[in-house]
C-alpha cells in the first residue's frame, strides 16, 4: 500500500469534520454526552488547515493529521483514518514518519489522547511515554532518536 500525505485544500475541512465525527463521537458521548452545536463549535475552534495533511493510501484520502511545531517540540495535535481503513498499518507508518521527523529536527514529540482512545497502545508502542495525566486525557511524549529517517515522502505541512 502506497501511503503518503498531501496538502489540504478549504474542502478537505467537510472530509475532516465527518472523520472527527465518526471516530470520535462515542468516546465523546461517553465521557460528556453528545451536544452537536458544541462539538461542532468546538471543531471550528481547534481544526486548523494551516497544521494539516491529508492521509492518502493508493492516492485515497483514507485521514488525516494535524500539528503544530514549536522551537523545541512538535505537538501531534490529532490523527484520524477512516474506520475501514484502520488496522492496516496507515496510522502506524504516518506516525513513524512524524517521529522521523522530529528526530531530524532534535525536537520531542508530544500529544494528548483521550484515556479511552484504544491509539494509546499504539503511541506507547512507537515509545510515547506518559508525562502526566488529567480526568480525560493522558499527556505523552516521545524523545528524538539519533539516526531515525522519514520512512515516507517529504512531510507535507
Amino acid at each position: 500500500m502506497d501511503i503518503g500525505l498531501r496538502a489540504p485544500h478549504a474542502q478537505d475541512f467537510d472530509f475532516a469534520r465527518r472523520l472527527y465525527f465518526e471516530t470520535m463521537r462515542s468516546m465523546i458521548e461517553r465521557l460528556f454526552g453528545w451536544n452537536q452545536a458544541h462539538q461542532e463549535e468546538s471543531f471550528i475552534g481547534w481544526f486548523k488547515l494551516d497544521e494539516v495533511s491529508i492521509i492518502t493510501a493508493n492516492g485515497i484520502d483514507v485521514g488525516w493529521i494535524q500539528c503544530r511545531s514549536g522551537r523545541d517540540e512538535i505537538f501531534h495535535g490529532s490523527i484520524y483514518v477512516l474506520p475501514s481503513m484502520q488496522r492496516l498499518g496507515i496510522g502506524t507508518h504516518v506516525l513513524r514518519s512524524l517521529l522521523a521527523r522530529a528526530a531530524h529536527q532534535s525536537k520531542v514529540l508530544t500529544l494528548a489522547v483521550m484515556k479511552l482512545n484504544p491509539a494509546v497502545r499504539l503511541y506507547e508502542r512507537l515509545g510515547f511515554r506518559i508525562t502526566h495525566q488529567d480526568e480525560y486525557r493522558l499527556y505523552m511524549r516521545a524523545d528524538p532518536q539519533a539516526g531515525a529517517v522519514p520512512e515516507c515522502g517529504p512531510w507535507v505541512m
